[in-house]
């Protein structure tokens, strides 16, 4: 299956519903006067583009539409996949340097899916010929722990674990000995994420990356916030909150095959600076995959059923 056609069957939810409220909209009149566009807005905010990133879009088409002197469905969709594709930005795929061992820091709440995605990131990259190591510094939770030695196992991939309670800087330390000792090209650590005390989670995270940074000074880190689309808005605190406690290189989305909400990728997109480089679109493996912000904005507002709508 093609990358656009992954993004198509995830977002399946997402666009189904958007659709559905397009079509109903414009039932009656076969265009856009004020009223439709009251109804787009609020098609917008319930499929999770938040109310800032959705006034910023309605804006740029009433704008448009004034310009231009039109309103039909055609034309009022059209526009706004294009400012959809601009908040989102040029694609920014991740790369690997080669010649280094590449930390990625894996952080974000509880319940997103890091240490799931942790696990899909070492089997993409071992599928790429590369030597990865997993490391588990949750230590807050024993089913982190043990998910993560599922995911070692299914892709034949070390881990460096330690109990329940551990400290996780010292985790961190072990593995990083590993990892050069093994010649490793990607060490993945997965982390804890109780937000419920910001304090002690900033200095967890704090003292991880000062490990990192002694132990391993020419290394290539990455810090990876990993976002639940099926969480809403919360997804936008949770990027503004990490921002300001870890050093945040770039944005994980998941689940956004789980509901029809996946417009919060471009309410993310809008709200931060940082580039969204994975999207989760299913349970399997191999549902991570690169983000293409056309291919995205594409599953949502496919072209071919905006042809059909043009036509009615």
């Amino acid at each position: 299956m093609g990358l656009f056609d992954k993004f198509k069957q995830g977002m399946t939810k997402t666009r189904d519903f958007l659709m559905h409220q397009v079509e109903a909209i414009t039932a009656s009149l076969g265009f856009f006067d004020e009223e439709e566009l009251d109804d787009l807005e609020m098609a917008l905010i319930q499929a999770d583009l938040g109310a800032a990133t959705t006034d910023k879009l309605m804006e740029n088409l009433r704008s448009q539409m004034k310009a231009q002197g039109k309103k039909s469905t055609e034309f009022v969709l059209k526009t706004l996949k294009e400012s959809m594709v601009d908040i989102l930005g040029e694609n920014q795929t991740f790369e690997l340097v080669p010649g280094k061992l590449n930390i990625i820091l894996m952080v974000g709440v509880n319940g997103t899916g890091k240490t799931t995605t942790s696990g899909k990131l070492a089997l993409r990259y071992k599928k790429q010929g590369k030597k990865v190591l997993l490391c588990a510094a949750d230590t807050f939770r024993a089913a982190a722990i043990e998910q993560l030695e599922v995911w070692a196992e299914r892709t034949d991939t070390p881990l460096i674990s330690s109990h329940t309670g551990a400290d996780p800087a010292a985790v961190v330390y072990d593995s990083i000995q590993s990892a050069k000792a093994r010649d490793t090209d990607v060490l993945i650590i997965d982390t804890a994420g109780r937000l419920h005390n910001k304090k002690n989670l900033m200095d967890e995270l704090g003292k991880i990356e000062r490990i990192i940074r002694r132990e391993a000074p020419d290394a290539a880190i990455e810090s990876f916030l990993v976002l639940d689309a099926t969480s809403g808005q919360n997804a936008i605190v949770q990027t503004h909150t990490f921002t300001d406690i870890a050093n945040v290189t770039g944005l994980i989305i998941t689940k956004l095959d789980g509901n029809a909400k996946g417009g919060i990728a471009v309410a993310v997109a809008d709200q931060s600076s940082l580039p969204i480089y994975f999207a989760g679109l299913g349970e399997g493996a191999e549902d991570l995959v690169d983000f293409d912000s056309k291919y995205f904005v594409d599953s949502l507002l496919p072209d071919e059923a905006l042809a059909e709508l043009a036509k009615q």
